[in-house]
């Protein structure tokens, strides 16, 4: 079994975001929420982790009903505002029996954007692993693979190097500023074969981080933030939440070996998308410190460290 990667900064899980607290909000935005809800807001419980700092709390109404909701400007969170309106297109069209918290309701105008969520009794993966709790993690990817083939032709999804070019670009950064890496050569290459994998019309999450998932009370997980989805090979998710397992310590590649999404999915392929997801996350650890993000950084330091060391190990480097 691989080591964890003790001497890399890990974010403090579950308290890496600066959100908007539900008395931040404008009047109007707190009377559209209770009036969804059908009685007063009693209790908000503002949600730590993720990198965004938009307004996301489980709310508590005085019936007992209750709701999750997002909410975010479009004048001083422009972005956010726009990624929880796509969210919200993107939930619209996804079918029966993907595991996402289902969304009850949308309101958006020209200065806010609110969602609310049925509110999943549960909380984010513990942090390292749980075994029993990643497995239901995959699990949950391979239904949303299953369940989502074919991909909806409304959802107009574009393919994953193109959501994301710093997949095929961020080994140049890192051959500008560090031009001394070790093989270096090999990992832009292997990178560059992400945008020909084979099989690539598949839907992906493109977020399927620990912090994006809920477990419940009975171990299923459910994905949540579904605003930036993709068109790729169906194992990619899989294979980007494992860099994670990797780095806590666990046989990531034993994994692989075991889900029916990976287990027949050549070993360059993986290679491949390992590279280019270390070459994302290297040029986004020298990026300049978001203010709204303070981790954001460490983040991507510690995913880069892990997802070079799997494809060290992989590879024989």
């Amino acid at each position: 079994m691989p080591p964890a990667l003790p001497d890399v900064p890990q974010v403090p899980h579950g308290r890496t975001a600066r959100r908007l607290e539900w008395q931040h909000l404008a009047p109007g935005v707190r009377d559209l929420v209770e009036r969804r809800l059908g009685a007063p807001v009693v209790e908000a419980r503002s949600q730590a982790a993720g990198f965004t700092p938009g307004f996301a709390s489980r709310l508590t109404a005085a019936d007992g009903s209750t709701a999750f909701v997002k909410a975010a400007s479009r004048k001083a969170q422009r972005p956010f505002a726009d990624a929880y309106s796509a969210e919200a297109r993107t939930l619209q069209l996804l079918p029966e029996g993907v595991p996402a918290p289902r969304l009850l309701w949308s309101h958006e105008d020209d200065l806010w954007v609110v969602l609310g969520f049925e509110c999943v009794d549960g909380a984010n993966p513990r942090r390292p692993w749980d075994p029993a709790q990643l497995d239901a993690c995959l699990d949950a990817l391979e239904t949303v693979a299953e369940r989502l083939a074919p991909v909806p032709e409304q959802l107009r999804l574009e393919p994953l190097t193109v959501v994301l070019p710093r997949l095929l670009t961020g080994w140049e950064h890192v051959r500008a500023v560090d031009p001394t890496w070790p093989h270096l050569d090999e990992a832009a290459s292997l990178s560059l074969r992400a945008q020909d994998l084979p099989d690539s019309g598949h839907f992906l999450h493109l977020d399927a981080r620990d912090d994006n998932f809920i477990v419940d009370a009975t171990g299923k997980a459910w994905l949540c933030d579904w605003n930036g989805p993709a068109l790729g090979p169906s194992w990619a998710d899989t294979v980007f939440l494992l860099v994670s397992a990797f780095g806590d310590g666990l046989d990531a590649d034993a994994l692989l070996a075991s889900r029916r999404l990976t287990a027949e999915v050549p070993a360059d392929d993986i290679d491949s998308l390992i590279a280019g997801f270390c070459g994302f996350m290297l040029e986004g650890r020298d990026r300049p410190v978001p203010p709204s993000s303070p981790y954001l950084r460490v983040h991507a330091r510690w995913y880069s460290e892990a997802s070079w060391a799997w494809l060290c190990a992989r590879r024989g480097w």
